[in-house]
Order: C-alpha cells, then structure tokens, then sequence
C-alpha cells in the first residue's frame, strides 16, 4: 500500500522495535558500561520485506530487482553482499534518486527487511536544443559554429507510466533537422516479469545532409533552392526477454524507407549503391546483453557486454541485402574509494563489400571514438577500438536545496568530479580503400590525454578532456556523456 497512512503506521512499527532494542547492520553500538556487545547472527532469515517512499512506482517493479526472499537462512555476511547488489540493481531502473536497503533485527535470528526509495520526476517536458553535428567540437571548428545547425522543439517523456517502469516519448523538432518521434516501451507485459514489448516510430526531414566524406571528415551539401534533401521514416518493434537479474535478450524488426533528392547524386554518385532515389528495406536482428554495472550512466565497478547481429533485408524486393555483427564488452575495476580503471572494447563488421551511406559505420560515429579524433570519422566496414581510462575520485560531495525548492524530487543536488588519465587506439578496415580517406583508414590509430569528469543530478555527466592524437593533432573537447 502506498497511502499516506500505511506509511505512517510503518514508521511507528519500526521505531518501536528500535526501542525494544533492534538495530540496523549499519550500527556498531558497543554498551560500555555493561560491556556487552551487540554482534550480528552468523545467520538470519528474512520474516517481511518493506517498501517506503514509493508514491508512484509499483511494488512488484522494485521486488524484481531484489535477489533476497522471505523465509530463507541467509549468512550475515552474505546478506550484506547481496543488500548491496540489491540497492545498485533497484537504482538502475533509473527510477530513484537514492535506494538505501537496511536489514532490521527482530529476534534472535530474526530481520525485517527495510527498503527506503526517493522517487525522481518522472513526467519532465523536454525543451530540444541541440546542434545537429555528432560532436561539440565538431560543430566549432569544422561547421564554423554555424547557428543555423541548431535543432530546436519540444520532447514529452514519462519515465514511469503507471508506476511501471514503462516509457513514453513524443517529440517534434525544428531546424536543422525536422523531426518526429513516437516511442512506448513496456518492460513486463507478463505476471512473472520477463518478457516485454516496445515499439517506435520516427520520422524525419533535412535540407543540409551530409553526403560523403574527403580526408576523413563529413562533407555537407545544400542546394541552391535550400528544398528538402532527405525525406525518411522507420518502425520498429522489439520483444525483450530477461530470465535473469544481469541478463538480457532483444529481439527486433523493423521497417526503414528513405527517400533523397536526385541533386545529391551529383555530389555522391554511390549514396545509395542501387540507382534509385528511395532506399526501402526491412530488418531483424538480436542483441544478448549482459549487464552487471554499479551505476549504468557512469559505472566505477562491474562489466558489460553487448553483442548484436543485423540482417538488413529480409525480402528478395529490399534494397539491401547484407549483415552486420556488433560486439562492445567494458570493464570497470574499483581499486579503492578513490580510484578505478575502466577498460572498453567495440567490434563492428558488415561482411558486404560495401553500405548505403546511410549505414556507413566508423570511427567518429556513436558509439565508437578514439579520443583526440573528435573532428574526425574514419570509415569502412570493420571497426575496431579500445578505450580506456584511469580515474582518481577528486570530489563527492552534494547540497540540500530543500529549502528553496518545493519539490522533493529536485531537493539534493549531488556532485562527483573524477580526474582522468585516458589511452584509446583503434583500427579502421574500408575494403574499397576510398583514396580520399587514406590518411587515417586501414591505419593504427591512437589517442591520450587527460580529463575531468562531472556527474550530478539524475546521473547527467560532463566531461572535459584535453587530448593528443598520433597525428599530433591536439584539442580541448567537451562532451555529454559517460564514454564507456
């Protein structure tokens, strides 16, 4: 029960058996003057597991997240593994600002199990302001800080749809790219919570695309009459499966139909390899995570693996036809409090000879990069990159604005910064080696540097880094997001 009353009743029925003498793990009260010592049990079991602070989100989302059970022995220091396992699986649902999970002793081997959750705003209108270009730096130097490639418009997003975890996302964009998006996801649609459904429809025209690129960046194109170059939209609909707490089984099939207009042939005579103006095709493929971070918008403890395989074109009428293998595994090691290695490695192969420009994959495109080649993209059909860093935790720290915002959801603002020593490399293979890419395709490439790391509310991180590439090419870049 989630009522105001239920709560209170709990709150009363858990200070009373503080003061008949219960105690959390967290506590290590020593009774001087009567020497006793209040040591936990080798083993408890678990009578009753509490919820509280969850005014919206359904009770059953947050007990799938927890391994423990009532009515089970569990050894004490097991119990402690497990609790703390609990609370990073319940705060990546991304769902709470804070999970804390305290185990209560009741008798002699006796525990209730406390779970206490802050919700976050779920429901947030979305003010779209962005630039167009794959990076920030790629937008202040190589487009000139071009004001005109700024994406404007509005984004409605419900994190929490009836308290189920479910997502919602409809937006409308203007500007550069004029764009339409629709997007459900409904992570359980069944009693024991392991099979899901989502779906998405997108829609999107430009009058700036890029059509090609020469000595390793993108080349855009406007004509004259500044009309519509890219006309394009897709659906998609994908089954999830999750028979285990880390383990998880996409399976999705789409539809995809872009249209371009003939001018941009003469700027890129291959942009669609099979003569027409509209490229149509189907698809299906099947992703396996394995995800097992402590915090999956920056991880310092954990691993994750991804692996992915794309067949473009399911039907003799599609206008591609080829396949695509993608894996990305990282690992994150904590040292200490204060420091932690991560490690990352990504793999994509088409086994085509050659892509659509709309499918062209490399270095500089989402998710693979090496730092120091920002301005860059290096493409082709296999591509291969290792990142890695090593962090030192410099600040943690946060401050209670409560008093000054009505809204508990927005009442702790939270900052951690992180020092970064960072070494990326990677490899590029284009089949056709395109004499205009040559410089940086079918090389070793490789990059450092040094960076400073912010993560704040809701897990939203900034970075900044300072990095050199192996063409001793150097550059200050901010970015948006965690980069493993």
């Amino acid at each position: 029960m989630n009522s105001f009353f239920s709560h209170k009743t709990l709150f009363l029925l858990l200070l009373l058996f503080v003061a008949m003498g219960t105690i959390s793990f967290a506590q290590e009260e020593i009774e001087e003057q009567d020497s006793v010592y209040l040591i936990p049990p080798r083993k408890v079991v678990i009578n009753n597991i509490f919820i509280i602070g969850n005014e919206k989100t359904k009770k059953n989302i947050i007990l799938r997240e927890i391994d423990l059970q009532t009515g089970i022995y569990y050894d004490w220091e097991e119990l402690i593994l497990m609790i703390q396992a609990d609370q990073k699986k319940v705060y990546n649902l991304q769902l709470f600002t804070s999970v804390e999970i305290t185990p209560l002793l009741t008798g002699t081997e006796q525990i209730e199990l406390l779970v206490a959750v802050t919700e976050r705003w779920y429901i947030i209108p979305n003010i779209i302001f962005n630039l167009a270009d794959r990076n920030l730096a790629e937008w202040w130097t190589n487009q000139n800080r071009d004001l005109s490639r700024v994406n404007y418009g509005a984004r409605l997003i419900h994190n929490n749809v009836g308290g189920r975890n479910e997502k919602l996302r409809i937006g409308a964009q203007f500007g550069f790219v004029r764009s339409f998006e629709l997007m459900y996801s409904k992570p359980y649609i069944d009693k024991k919570q392991k099979h899901g459904l989502s779906a998405q429809f997108n829609y999107f025209t430009q009058k700036n695309i890029p059509v090609k690129s020469s000595n390793n960046r993108q080349v855009f194109y406007q004509n004259e009459n500044e009309e519509v170059l890219r006309k394009s939209h897709s659906t998609f609909l994908r089954y999830t499966f999750r028979g285990s707490y880390y383990n998880f089984h996409f399976v999705t099939a789409g539809y995809s139909n872009t249209w371009i207009n003939d001018d941009v042939f003469t700027q890129n005579p291959d942009y669609f390899l099979h003569g027409g103006n509209r490229l149509r095709y189907s698809l299906l493929s099947y992703v396996y995570r394995h995800d097992k971070r402590d915090n999956i918008a920056y991880a310092t403890e954990g691993q994750l693996l991804n692996l992915g395989l794309n067949k473009y074109g399911l039907f003799k009428g599609d206008d591609v036809q080829d396949i695509e293998f993608t894996m990305n595994a990282n690992k994150y090691k904590r040292l200490n409090d204060r420091f932690h290695v991560v490690t990352g490695l990504s793999f994509n192969y088409f086994f085509g000879q050659q892509q659509p420009f709309t499918l062209v994959r490399g270095i500089g495109y989402n998710p693979n990069f090496i730092r120091g080649y920002e301005l860059n993209v290096v493409e082709g059909q296999m591509v291969l990159v290792h990142k890695n860093s090593f962090r030192y935790k410099l600040f943690d720290f946060g401050f209670d604005v409560g008093n000054y915002v009505p809204l508990d959801e927005f009442s702790y603002i939270p900052f951690k910064f992180y020092l970064s020593a960072n070494f990326d490399q990677g490899f590029v293979n284009d089949k056709n080696r395109l004499p205009e890419n040559l410089r940086l395709t079918n090389s070793y490439l490789f990059g450092y540097g040094l960076g400073l790391d912010m993560v704040t509310l809701y897990d939203m991180v900034f970075r900044f880094e300072y990095s050199i590439n192996n063409q001793n090419e150097s550059s200050f870049f901010i970015n948006f997001r965690a980069p493993f």
